[in-house]
């Protein structure tokens, strides 16, 4: 939408760190004519000597030629990227063919389709009843784009698994009605695994009505929802519908990048939210201190279960080999979200105000101190470069 975000990998990866993530898997969105491998070299090229925690890349099939669709087995079995992101939205969507030419191949080499599931034309059709309506403001972005438009889309995902015999893994999870689809199929032994966002657990749909355009703070895809979904999530979530909680951070400052061009219409404004220094807090604070998970479920949804799930067959659980990646964990710390204090290269927060009880007060990448509780808030004191892209091993079964 004519600009970019606005963390790169150094600034990224320190808010990370300051945060308690010892390890990010960034999107990495193929160019068209470009092959996958020229897609990861490209994003190394832009991490070399700036990322401060270590990481890995998921490529985006973003142009499925036939010689793309072959590349899987390497990405799979010898780029150490098993995971590989489609959307079913946007004009660089792929359709169901590919879809299922894509399922085949990851299920043949151990990999793992991860699908950012908005059904297009729900989405266009609302988008033109309102444009003819007037009603262009931020609370629009989540009408245009209804429950409805997620479910249909999850359901139909979940049917090319079971077709293929295949797995998938939905990205951003935001509705109570999308996880129904994702539960019903993993009813029937379809393996739908799942993620969800802080922000579709703790935020809903009336933030889009903040005065003086601050609503657009909030728009992205897809977006928030009722109170109703944030409750259904957590279950979800509690239960083991939902498998990881992610962040889908995309930061956007509020003033010249949110309202460059969306003013007077919520479709041009720059989709994404900042979040991954505060995604563990949030699910300390939010999850275990109020009860609504265990703190085994908590690290497990931020540790060992991801690192499981994305081949980090070196991080995700303090044992004998594993890398040095350790969160020394304050579960009483207070601290007040602010963007003041926190390292994201972004001017706002949607968490902002928000009252934390659990804070990390040492943070250790591969053994090296990267982070660290100062008294007031969380300081990095690691080195810019320490970083290393991690291989990742195909998918075994979760």
């Amino acid at each position: 939408m004519g600009t970019h975000a606005q963390d790169d990998y150094e600034t990224g990866t320190i808010a990370a760190a300051c945060g308690g993530i010892t390890c990010v898997v960034d999107f990495d969105l193929q160019q068209k004519g470009e092959t996958l491998f020229e897609a990861l070299e490209r994003k190394k090229a832009l991490a070399e000597g700036k990322v401060c925690v270590d990481y890995s890349l998921h490529p985006a099939v973003m142009d499925p030629r036939p010689d793309v669709i072959e590349e899987v087995k390497k990405a799979c079995q010898d780029y150490g990227t098993p995971s590989l992101k489609i959307f079913m939205v946007y004009d660089f969507r792929v359709d169901d063919a590919t879809m299922i030419k894509l399922l085949e191949e990851t299920k043949k080499y151990g990999g793992l389709v991860q699908v950012h599931a908005e059904n297009v034309y729900i989405i266009q059709h609302m988008n033109e009843v309102l444009e003819k309506e007037g009603k262009l403001e931020p609370y629009y972005h989540a009408i245009s784009r209804p429950n409805i438009a997620e479910e249909e889309a999850v359901g139909r995902a979940a049917k090319m698994v079971e077709l293929t015999g295949s797995r998938i893994y939905i990205v951003h999870l935001s509705s109570r009605e999308g996880l129904w689809k994702v539960k019903e199929a993993r009813d029937h032994g379809v393996d739908v695994y799942a993620e969800t966002c802080p922000q579709y657990l703790l935020l809903d749909d009336e933030r889009y009505k903040e005065p003086d355009f601050n609503g657009a703070k909030y728009v992205m895809s897809p977006p928030l929802r009722t109170k109703e979904s944030n409750d259904e999530l957590w279950k979800g979530l509690r239960g083991g519908d939902i498998q990881v909680v992610a962040t889908d951070h995309c930061p956007f400052d509020f003033k010249g990048k949110k309202d460059m061009f969306g003013k007077d219409d919520y479709k041009k404004i720059p989709n994404g939210a900042p979040g991954i220094e505060t995604l563990a807090m949030l699910l300390h604070s939010e999850g275990v201190v109020k009860g609504r998970i265990s703190l085994e479920r908590m690290v497990n949804i931020l540790s060992t279960g991801t690192a499981r799930m994305f081949g980090l067959k070196d991080k995700g659980e303090i044992a004998v080999g594993k890398d040095a990646d350790i969160v020394v964990f304050n579960p009483n710390q207070t601290f007040t979200i602010s963007q003041g204090k926190l390292h994201m290269n972004v001017d706002y927060t949607p968490f902002e105000g928000f009252e934390i009880t659990g804070m990390p007060s040492a943070v250790y990448s591969r053994g090296e101190k990267v982070a660290r509780w100062n008294g007031d808030q969380m300081e990095f004191v690691g080195k810019v470069g320490h970083g290393r892209f991690v291989k990742r091993e195909p998918f075994e079964g979760f």
